[in-house]
């Protein structure tokens, strides 16, 4: 039972990864949900240890990002949703470095939650380059063959074009 909740938990942290800057990231309102703090709370805490996101770890979203991720999402007026200024955006690391200033125990466990999220996208991103490749070099494959093909098409078209005109130049036979 208790692998079922962690693989729903995995799955709801899953859901709340975006790529943004071709890094998955996740939105401080989506973690302080997680950690069951205000994104406030979340954030202030970050603002007093800065020193410990450098901008590989967390950054702000740009004017054009934060509407991108509002547009996914249909979402008509932010101010009602309480977002008043573009949010934070947390790298893995960025949330393995908030386990250490949100130190509690529903953080350790979330943290860890997380980190598993993560991993398991890197499986399957990794999968699913591997299967790439070897779709590639099936297609490669099939196209040697198909140019193979061509080949013994060709030099069939070839011997029966010949015959065709050996016949035609053939001396009648018989009487």
């Amino acid at each position: 039972m208790e692998e079922n909740q962690v693989s729903l938990a995995e799955g709801i942290i899953i859901n709340r990864i975006y790529i943004i800057r071709n890094k998955r990231v996740m939105i401080d309102r989506d973690l302080a949900d997680l950690y069951g703090v205000e994104t406030r709370v979340l954030n202030q805490s970050v603002r007093r240890n800065i020193g410990r996101f450098p901008h590989d770890f967390m950054f702000q979203l740009t004017d054009q990002e934060f509407n991108n991720w509002i547009s996914q999402f249909v979402i008509s007026n932010s101010k009602q949703m309480g977002l008043r200024k573009n949010p934070l955006v947390f790298t893995e690391q960025g949330v393995a470095m908030l386990s250490g200033i949100l130190n509690s125990s529903r953080a350790i466990a979330v943290n860890i939650a997380i980190m598993r999220a993560f991993v398991l996208i890197r499986e399957y991103l990794e999968s699913n380059k591997e299967l790439a490749m070897k779709i590639q070099e099936l297609e490669n494959s099939l196209s040697h063959h198909d140019k193979q093909i061509t080949l013994i098409l060709q030099a069939i078209k070839d011997l029966i074009s010949n015959k065709a005109e050996q016949v035609k130049t053939r001396r009648p036979l018989g009487y």
